[in-house]
């Protein structure tokens, strides 16, 4: 007889954990979001044996996590994109926020297989919040001239 060894997140698993759990659910729903994140790290196992599930997904968001943004600045009645630095926290928020909303994107199969998937992408510097993430790079990059323009 097998032993079925399934993915356990224990109720305190650690900050980030929980964050993305949180960001994942709907309407409160918490128990559904949870039950969908262990199906995510059983995918993660499976399609990478040699690596732990959660050292995949911390790697994908610091991979997707971005350094620089663009913000919107009116001066003179001309509204000029910025470049400023990213707090830590919301480094963390975005790129959550990105993983999930292009896991969401792709179509035709179970959420679970979809975050997975986009997890991976991102741990191998693919995939849609990857793409986001230097976009978000290059506009900031190309308005750097504007950068004098930031208030501290």
């Amino acid at each position: 007889m097998t032993q079925n060894k399934s993915v356990f997140i224990p109720k305190d698993s650690d900050f980030l954990l929980e964050k993305f759990i949180n960001c994942l659910m709907f309407s409160g729903k918490k128990t559904i979001a949870r039950k969908i994140f262990a199906d995510v790290f059983k995918i993660l196992k499976e399609k990478n044996p040699d690596k732990e599930a959660k050292n995949i997904f911390e790697s994908a968001i610091r991979n997707i996590m971005p350094n620089i943004e663009v913000r919107p600045r009116r001066v003179g009645g001309a509204v000029y994109q910025i470049p400023v630095e990213v707090r830590p926290t919301r480094q963390r928020t975005l790129a959550i926020r990105w993983i999930l909303q292009a896991a969401r994107d792709r179509k035709g199969m179970p959420i679970a297989k979809r975050i997975a998937l986009e997890i991976l992408d991102a741990n191998n510097d693919l995939g849609a919040a990857f793409k986001k993430k230097t976009n978000v790079k290059q506009m900031a990059k190309a308005n750097k001239a504007f950068a004098h323009l930031a208030r501290f």
